[in-house]
């Protein structure tokens, strides 16, 4: 079994995202959803097997309870990765955001 975790960086404050609602997905079915930590982290996802995922981040929802002044409809909403993984091992999914662009990356 491989283990997940995630964070997420307000790269407009320079500050970790708290409060930033993400779901985790496989191919047919929710399988984990929470908000971030004021750290900008969320833990409690279950054990995975290999396979396919989508962690979607709601970003817009985030940066308009931050205060930001977004067009309607936003122009990044929920921010979807998807991503496999293999057998055993851990998997740590950052994302580093802004209403207008985001990155994400392998971590460790």
């Amino acid at each position: 079994m491989t283990s997940l975790s995630t964070h997420v960086l307000d790269t407009v404050s320079g500050r970790p995202a708290q409060g930033m609602k993400i779901m985790l997905w496989s191919a047919d079915a929710l399988l984990a959803e929470g908000e971030t930590d004021a750290d900008g982290r969320l833990r409690a996802f279950p054990t995975l097997e290999a396979g396919a995922y989508t962690l979607a981040f709601h970003v817009a929802a985030y940066f308009r309870a931050q205060g930001a002044d977004l067009p309607d409809p936003p122009f990044l909403d929920v921010v979807p990765i998807h991503f496999g993984v293999g057998e055993g091992g851990h998997y740590h999914v950052p994302l580093l955001a802004s209403p207008y662009a985001y990155s994400t990356y392998r971590g460790s």
